[in-house]
């Protein structure tokens, strides 16, 4: 076990070691890393970021060697709350985000088919929790924490800009860890779950289910003091149609929330693609200033 009282004074890389317990390797150079090779990329598989009942919660991390706190990116995959994992085009990749300047950080979260919702929703408030937790030993600027998420992934970052933890107990451990985020970015998300032919699969273990896919409907929160969210969305998307997107747009300009919309007419169910990537960074730096 690690000394908390000394961890403040561990280089960032041996903090990972030390506390998680997956093996850790430099990209792009050799692997034990440079100390003042700015451009070798740390690369850490499984990282804990929580635990549930003993069990795990498992997390991709990336970053580069920084004298200063780097902003941290958290990216949260799609597949309809029962499928999808850290590593597939739903999400980021933590190794580019980290040449980017970032501390990027890729969840895995309890699938549906696991244990029924709200525990998806629940594991990413764990990983902001986690991030602000340990921001000194990660060298992360807790003020600009970044969500991004695709689909099923963007609904529960929306809900994280909107919602935040709402009635859910904190699980999974950081319990007095703040759950702030500077901005959140949502691609081809979900908005509304009762009218979508999907929304069914949120399904708690007890209550009223209509009620239960109300309160995890990021459009029933929108105000305007909510967090800054950029949302990006296709008319030819056939997993959530655009009138889904289009009443949460609706919802943030009647608010006069903080928001930003772009509209593809022809992109699908859009995953994270170069397009994506440069609107998302776009849109951080605007947030950033």
């Amino acid at each position: 076990m690690v000394d908390k009282t000394k961890r403040c004074t561990l280089p960032l890389f041996a903090f990972l070691l030390l506390v998680f317990p997956a093996a850790g390797r430099a990209v792009g150079g050799d692997e034990t890393p440079a100390a003042t090779d700015r451009t070798k990329i740390m690369y850490r598989e499984n990282v804990v970021y929580g635990q549930v009942h003993g069990a795990g919660l498992l997390a991709d991390v990336a970053f580069a060697k920084s004298d200063d706190p780097l902003p941290a990116i958290l990216s949260v995959h799609g597949g309809r709350w029962r499928g999808g994992h850290k590593r597939d085009t739903s999400a980021i990749q933590v190794k580019q985000w980290a040449r980017f300047g970032f501390f990027a950080i890729s969840i895995d979260y309890r699938l549906v088919g696991c244990t029924p919702a709200p525990a998806c929703y629940q594991d990413l408030q764990c990983a902001i929790r986690f991030l602000h937790a340990n921001a000194e030993q990660l060298n992360i600027d807790p003020q600009r924490i970044f969500l991004i998420g695709q689909s099923a992934g963007g609904h529960l970052v929306s809900l994280a800009a909107t919602l935040g933890d709402g009635p859910f107990p904190r699980t999974g451990g950081w319990e007095k860890a703040s759950n702030d985020v500077r901005a959140v970015i949502s691609l081809a998300a979900n908005y509304e779950l009762n009218t979508l032919s999907w929304g069914k699969i949120w399904t708690p273990a007890s209550g009223d289910v209509i009620e239960a896919r109300q309160l995890a409907s990021p459009v029933n929160h929108v105000r305007k003091d909510i967090k800054p969210i950029l949302i990006l969305h296709s008319d030819n998307d056939r997993s959530v149609p655009i009138s889904n997107a289009l009443l949460m747009v609706d919802a943030l300009k009647k608010a006069g929330a903080p928001h930003t919309f772009h509209r593809y007419p022809n992109a699908g169910h859009m995953q994270v693609t170069d397009e994506v990537i440069e609107r998302a960074r776009e849109f951080i730096e605007r947030q950033s200033r």
